[in-house]
């Protein structure tokens, strides 16, 4: 079996892992790796494509026994036609494995019912033995069912202290100013930035932190009042993770408020 493959057929064995299982990348890379979130507010659950190739999915109940000797569950298998939902991430966070080109990355609205229509489009050229992460985000227009994505390079650091959690801050709120990322340790009370300001479709540096749990807030520029905040995060020693943010500034529907996301890249 090619090695890719085997690759993205493990990744998406545990897609419904949770965004914080441990991914063992401790090894050189293998290929070029992708990680996909759906940040889009509004979008319909969606599936991730590199070209034509489909790096995500939700596995249905229709493979199960009795079923799982049909031919389609035994060639291609029988996807959920709900897909990565708004928030989340797919194949459970984890990156998947791809040899290294030019690649047009989509996320595709997963129910056959819209013919799969394309929401989101991005070209990236996805080098060997790197790390990226793909946003779908903006606001979705359910007439035109498109939204707004980009991708980011993941540096993970070379070096990593077993004392230190490595965090940084990606900004996928379309409507918002530059904000800096501040974790505040919930036992100490000291607060650190992580990084610098962040602009929409951007991502800070990955900054070490001592391990523990922390209360995070983003600010504007200049301005000491919190614009997004989550309580109690915890960050583990020797561990890389991102923080971005998601959602629309000036809805008031509570789902597509803005909220501060969570993910293990290590």
């Amino acid at each position: 079996m090619n090695r890719f493959l085997a690759l993205l057929l493990a990744a998406a064995s545990i897609a419904a892992c949770d965004k914080n299982a441990n991914q063992i990348i401790t090894d050189p890379a293998v290929g070029a790796n992708v990680k996909f979130f759906n940040f889009g507010v509004g979008t319909p659950g969606v599936t991730f494509y590199a070209n034509d190739l489909k790096l995500t999915a939700i596995s249905s109940t229709l493979c199960q026994p009795p079923n799982d000797t049909t031919a389609v569950c035994k060639s291609t298998g029988n996807d959920s036609t709900a897909g990565t939902a708004y928030g989340g991430a797919g194949s459970g966070g984890l990156y998947s494995a791809v040899a290294p080109a030019q690649y047009t990355l989509t996320g595709r609205i997963a129910a056959a019912s819209v013919n799969h229509a394309t929401v989101a489009t991005v070209a990236a050229s996805l080098a060997d033995g790197k790390y990226y992460s793909y946003f779908i985000s903006g606001i979705y227009d359910a007439t035109s069912k498109t939204a707004d994505a980009f991708v980011v390079e993941d540096p993970i650091p070379a070096t990593i202290d077993p004392a230190q959690a490595y965090v940084r801050f990606v900004n996928a709120v379309p409507n918002s100013q530059p904000m800096t990322l501040y974790a505040k340790n919930t036992t100490t009370t000291a607060e650190v930035p992580v990084g610098a300001d962040v602009a929409y479709k951007a991502a800070g540096a990955f900054t070490a932190i001592p391990a523990g749990a922390y209360d995070l807030n983003t600010r504007t520029a200049g301005s000491a009042t919190n614009v997004i905040t989550r309580a109690a995060v915890s960050f583990a020693g020797g561990r890389v993770y991102t923080i971005a943010s998601r959602g629309d500034m000036v809805s008031t529907v509570t789902a597509n408020k803005p909220a501060l996301d969570n993910t293990a890249n290590r």
